[in-house]
């Protein structure tokens, strides 16, 4: 049996993209339904030693989980739709199908946010993390300490129409055509992002037991 290289090429990089979401996409969530409210919630003594342990672990998985489920996800584009010839138009094409259209949606918000971690939320994170560990508080930190968390909730509002995009994309929803479909897509998963994050973050499993 022969196997075509082609074939290999697509598959590891698709698998490469799918772990490093999986990584990408938890940390978000970790961060947002369940890290934003514990460490509010800790005396400042406390904060101070847990969050130069906890942040730089977790920081560490989630900008390189964006980094690389970012490169596999144009790599995939880029080979399918360059090195195998799809192209950008007609049938087939990025901008001339169903699933290039839904694949461009999630690489559109894959993108956005591939930035938000890598130039507003990581440098802003650096930040905090170093004024957290030296016991700091400058006139500066409520602004970046904002800046993050708009940019993290920007992320989570964007994760789920991105993630619906990439499904489509590959395929799995033949029968739903991107219009006028992605308006509803945007307008469910930011629904889903605002329950997550407003309703059931702040109260889920506040006590034990």
């Amino acid at each position: 049996m022969i196997v075509d290289m082609h074939d290999v090429v697509q598959a590891l990089l698709r698998w490469i993209h799918l772990v490093a979401g999986i990584i990408w996409i938890g940390m978000l969530l970790f961060f947002n339904l369940v890290n934003a409210h514990v460490t509010a919630a800790l005396q400042a003594s406390t904060r101070r030693e847990v969050v130069p342990q906890l942040m730089p672990r977790a920081l560490f998985w989630f900008r390189w989980g964006a980094m690389f489920t970012f490169l596999s996800g144009w790599l995939m584009i880029i080979w399918k739709y360059n090195v195998l010839g799809s192209g950008l138009h007609g049938d087939a094409g990025l901008l001339g199908s169903e699933a290039g259209y839904w694949i461009t949606l999630g690489a559109l918000f894959g993108s956005i946010m591939w930035f938000n971690v890598w130039f507003v939320i990581w440098p802003a994170q650096q930040k905090l993390i170093t004024w957290v560990k030296e016991g700091l508080t400058p006139p500066e930190q409520p602004y970046v300490a904002k800046t993050a968390l708009y940019a993290s909730r920007v992320n989570t509002f964007l994760s789920v129409p991105m993630l619906f995009g990439m499904f489509a994309g590959a395929g799995h929803y033949p029968s739903i055509t991107f219009f006028p479909w992605f308006l509803i897509v945007i307008a469910v998963g930011a629904a889903v992002a605002y329950v997550l994050l407003f309703k059931l973050g702040p109260n889920v499993a506040k006590t034990w037991p």
